[in-house]
Order: C-alpha cells, then structure tokens, then sequence
C-alpha cells in the first residue's frame, strides 16, 4: 500500500492563494484540502482531520479568528494564520486565541514550507516528549506539569492547555532558576526563526499566568527579569 501523506487544510477565500500553496506543499509530498470559507473550513477540520491547518483571517461565512476559537474548544491540531495585515494586533489575537504561527501575506512560499515542516517537526515531537515516562512529569507544590497527556494539575484540578503553551511552561519549569531571552524561547520550544518578533513569547507568558494565578504562599511563578526575558523560579 501507498505511504499515507500528511494531510494540510487550506482555509483561504483567494484560490490563488490556495493554488500556490496547494503547489508548493504538494511538491513537498503533501496531501492538501481546500476550504474557501470559514464555516466550510470548519467542518472539514472534522471530516479531513488534518495535520495541520493553513488559516486565513478574512474570510466569509466565519473570520479565522472564529474559526480558531472554535477548533481549539476541541482540537489541539496545529494552525498557521495567514493575515493581509502586517498589524501586530492581528497577529497578537490569533496567537491569543490559540494559533501556533502566522504569517504576513504576501509571503514567500519557501518561508511557508519552512514554517511548516517546523511546525509539524514540533507537533510530532513536542517539548518533552523524549526520555522516559518519569521525566516527562514535573512536580512543584500545588502544580503538576504532565506532558504524557499534556495536562497540568493546578492546586489539585486539572486542566488542558493548548500545546505551546503547555511546551512553553514545561521548558521554563525543566530549568528553574534559568534565565532565558526571548529568542532563546523561540527556538527551543517554536523551533523556528521569527525573525525578532519577540511578541510571540510575551502572549503566551500572559496567557499561562491568567490561568495559574500565584499569590506569595506559592513558591513558584515565571518570573520577567527585565531586559533579558523569562525564568521559572522557585523559592523552596
């Protein structure tokens, strides 16, 4: 039998756009759907059940940033947004609402197959991930990092995050004490270059410290060391 190719969702209202890229990924082995409305786009996530989705902001029927909300109320399947907009409120809210990337149209389709192969690199292997059962568990006093099923247990409830978010704080808390700059961030748990746009990071940092608010009798929170970028410490 024929190797199954990973399967990419294209949610664009230009089929141009959808052409190009249907161009260059299938170049790349891939096998690429096509959705040129938000609501269509949304129920194909159901029925192709792709690796990865390609999701454009403007759309008819539904924006893509409502079709982001609704795909991670269920789905952790990776998404790369597409604006038309170099505006970095657009690119804020799509991260805020659970987008993986995003990238700025015009763009080159080298980049996009870069971006691509990087985010199904991390999807298939996330930030700890590798090693044994034990070392994909952390435990901290009222906080229970588990990557086996990327879930944490927060003052004993527990709950899912979204996977960079949940990659994100599992890096920072495997080196407590450790600073690290923004950039260094990105690449070890984006693993990819984002070309200085640092706000990446900064997102997703308030999101993890909306959900797991501390007060002073927890003796762990990530930490902002200014001018130099993010630590998880812990005081004992």
């Amino acid at each position: 039998m024929p190797e199954e190719r990973t399967k990419i969702l294209v949610i664009d209202d230009d089929p141009n756009i959808c052409q190009l890229v249907r161009l260059y990924l299938e170049k790349e082995n891939y096998q690429v759907e096509c959705a040129y409305r938000g609501d269509q786009g949304l129920k194909m996530v159901q029925s192709v059940k792709p690796a990865l989705i390609v999701l454009d902001i403007m759309l008819p029927g539904m924006d893509g940033w409502e079709v982001c909300r609704q795909v991670r109320k269920t789905e952790n399947t990776p998404i790369l947004m597409l604006t038309a907009k170099d505006e970095t409120f657009d690119k804020v809210l799509g991260l805020e609402l659970g987008a993986d990337d995003y990238m700025t149209k015009p763009f080159e389709p080298k980049e996009l197959i870069a971006r691509v192969k990087a985010i199904l690199r991390r999807a298939q292997t996330p930030v700890g991930q590798e090693g044994d059962d034990d070392q994909k568990i952390l435990e901290f006093e009222n906080l229970t990092i588990n990557m086996t099923d990327f879930t944490i247990t927060y003052f004993g409830k527990k709950m899912e995050l979204p996977p960079k978010e949940m990659e994100l704080l599992y890096f920072l808390a495997s080196h407590p004490g450790r600073v690290y700059t923004r950039e260094q961030l990105l690449e070890q748990v984006w693993d990819f270059d984002y070309y200085g746009d640092s706000r990446t990071v900064d997102v997703h940092i308030k999101r993890l410290r909306e959900k797991l608010p501390v007060d002073a009798d927890v003796p762990w929170r990530i930490k902002t060391v200014w001018g130099v970028g993010y630590k998880f410490e812990v005081s004992r």
